[in-house]
């Protein structure tokens, strides 16, 4: 099976075109947490394939490089060493970057983006290489606010209680598999206060533009254990950017996730530094969100961007009222989401 895997990547990476690049951008993928890494421990080509399949259904064909890196690692220990690194190094002497690099990053993969675009300017300086020129980095379902399920699962770990049949089953769904001292890995740096204090006052001025969804793989079994709204595996204070923890509803203050115009008092009204949350669907899940299948219709926090370059990520929307009478209500959409996927509709955006 896992040759079959290989060779299926390997004929997506041929099939690639010469530069894959967003107007003109070329694309970076970071992928996110894979459980099954905890227990599989892979190293070298695994890692390279994994890290394929793991963006096979829509961005694998989009991408110019790929940043791959094992779960069962901590990012400040062997996965900057022996994976960022190397591969910052390989994208500054190709020069890949140089007419202004994308980041596309989904989960926990946000949280290693945030702390490449922290440090990699000084790593690649102190190396005698030129720095990246990131002018963007658009986060699917990003964890780099932490995720409450990684505080549970490294307290099982460490001993605590295991007795809640509900708190079982949800970190199983999650994980595939009981957490140990011995498979915890980055797990470790997705709890949530430890997410939150790696590079949260970054220097650098890039956009990190967010999309969040707030449907479920997991039938709703872990939403119990997440604050606010959900996409099934990170809460929306993480995939919206939220300066603060907290029980959030929405990533805006006026439109909810479904798109209905209201005022949101559990919305999000603060963000990290150059956190910016973008576009919004009700039911699209933690692994839907950089897939190529339409979940639902998609609303906008904010329709438009400004990359570190002054160009812009824009997408057009517009009102639709539902509802009958006094009862209706109006909803913002987003231009073609009811045929297109999230994903689709943010690489067409950039395009």
């Amino acid at each position: 099976m896992k040759l079959l895997k290989m060779a299926a990547a390997g004929l997506a990476l041929l099939s690639l075109p010469l530069s894959a690049a967003l107007n003109g951008h070329p694309v970076v993928l970071v992928h996110g947490f894979q459980p099954a890494n905890l227990a599989e421990r892979p190293t070298g080509a695994d890692v390279s394939s994994n890290g394929a399949d793991y963006w096979a259904g829509f961005w694998l064909s989009r991408a110019d490089a790929r940043i791959d890196w094992p779960s069962q690692e901590r990012i400040t220990g062997k996965i900057a060493t022996d994976y960022v690194w190397p591969k910052l190094q390989q994208l500054s002497r190709a020069g890949t970057c140089n007419s202004g690099c994308i980041f596309v990053s989904h989960s926990t993969g946000d949280l290693v983006t945030r702390y490449i675009i922290d440090n990699q300017a000084l790593w690649l300086k102190n190396a005698g290489l030129q720095p990246l020129n990131i002018i963007a980095s658009f986060d699917f379902a990003g964890a780099g606010g932490g995720v409450e399920l990684a505080d549970l699962a490294v307290n099982v770990a460490g001993g605590g209680s295991w007795t809640d049949a509900a708190l079982r089953a949800a970190l199983s769904l999650w994980l595939g598999q009981m957490p140990s001292p011995s498979n915890i890995g980055v797990l470790n740096d997705l709890r949530v206060n430890t997410a939150r204090q790696l590079a949260s006052f970054p220097t650098s001025r890039v956009p990190r533009l967010r999309f969040a969804g707030a449907g479920s793989d997991f039938l709703n079994a872990t939403g119990p254990f997440l604050p606010g709204t959900d996409d099934g595996v990170v809460a929306s204070h993480s995939t919206c950017g939220s300066s603060a923890v907290g029980s959030f509803d929405s990533c805006s203050a006026n439109v909810a996730f479904d798109g209905k115009l209201a005022s949101q008092s559990s919305g999000v009204k603060g963000f990290m530094p150059y956190h910016y949350p973008m576009l919004m669907g009700n039911d699209y899940s933690h692994s839907g969100l950089i897939e190529d299948s339409r979940d639902g219709e998609v609303t906008a926090a904010n329709a438009r961007a400004t990359y570190l370059n002054a160009e812009a990520l824009q997408f057009q929307t517009y009102q639709q009222s539902r509802g009958w009478w006094v009862f209706a209500s109006n909803y913002l959409l987003v231009t073609g989401s009811d045929r297109q996927s999230m994903s689709s509709l943010v690489s067409q955006a950039a395009d």
